[in-house]
């Protein structure tokens, strides 16, 4: 008797277009918002920010979006009776824009059913590990720190249902110097999310990215 591998689903996130339409959710500064509004202002990401939305009234990120003059608002929790109504009132609000791919740039609250079921497969988020080591933490370089590691970085991944547990898109790697705090470490991190996430865009965005079960494979560029 022979046994085969279970075939496992394999989705394509987006098909290939010249100019994706972004949603950002941020909580806080914005500098990887920042990345991308300056990624498609120079042509080097084939996609357009048309909406940001915060869970934080005082978030610079809705500053730095209304400068570059993109439709922003703020969804506050307790202006809502549920987590299930304010998602509703975000996926209304990034609808209305035409969003097709939602970015996560530094947005605290974790997802729930509402928001992830209105854009299956279409939610990345940056994160500041090489997961899945220190994933589900809001301190992943402190940790870093605290044990050892002598190589940090960044991944960019799909959102599902599990915590910082959907499939990588792509990482980059950051060597840990002796002497390094969690500021100087964040740094360098961050540094490399810049770059990394408007990367992870252009690949959606050129329909190289499958998903393979809880993997991606990446297709060579035509």
């Amino acid at each position: 008797m022979t046994f085969s591998a279970p075939v496992e689903a394999v989705a394509r996130p987006l098909p290939p277009t010249d100019r994706i339409r972004l949603g950002v959710l941020a909580s806080g500064r914005g500098t990887n918002l920042q990345s991308l509004l300056d990624a498609a202002a120079s042509g080097q990401m084939p996609g357009e920010v048309v909406a940001v939305a915060s869970n934080r009234p005082d978030a610079p990120a809705i500053e730095r979006a209304r400068r570059a003059g993109v439709p922003a608002s703020v969804f506050a929790r307790a202006d809502y009776p549920s987590r299930a109504a304010q998602e509703e009132a975000i996926v209304g609000f990034l609808g209305e824009r035409g969003v097709e791919l939602v970015v996560l740039a530094g947005y605290v609250p974790v997802l729930g059913a509402t928001l992830l079921g209105a854009f299956d497969n279409r939610i990345i988020n940056i994160h500041p590990s090489l997961l899945p080591a220190f994933g589900n933490t809001l301190h992943a370089q402190a940790d870093a720190l605290r044990h050892g590691v002598k190589i940090a970085g960044c991944t960019v991944h799909f959102v599902n249902n599990q915590v910082d547990g959907g499939p990588i898109i792509l990482q980059r790697a950051v060597p840990v110097l002796e002497g390094d705090t969690e500021e100087s470490l964040s740094e360098r991190i961050l540094a490399e999310e810049h770059r990394a996430l408007p990367e992870a865009v252009r690949l959606i965005a050129d329909g190289r990215v499958l998903i393979e079960g809880n993997r991606t494979r990446i297709l060579p560029a035509s």
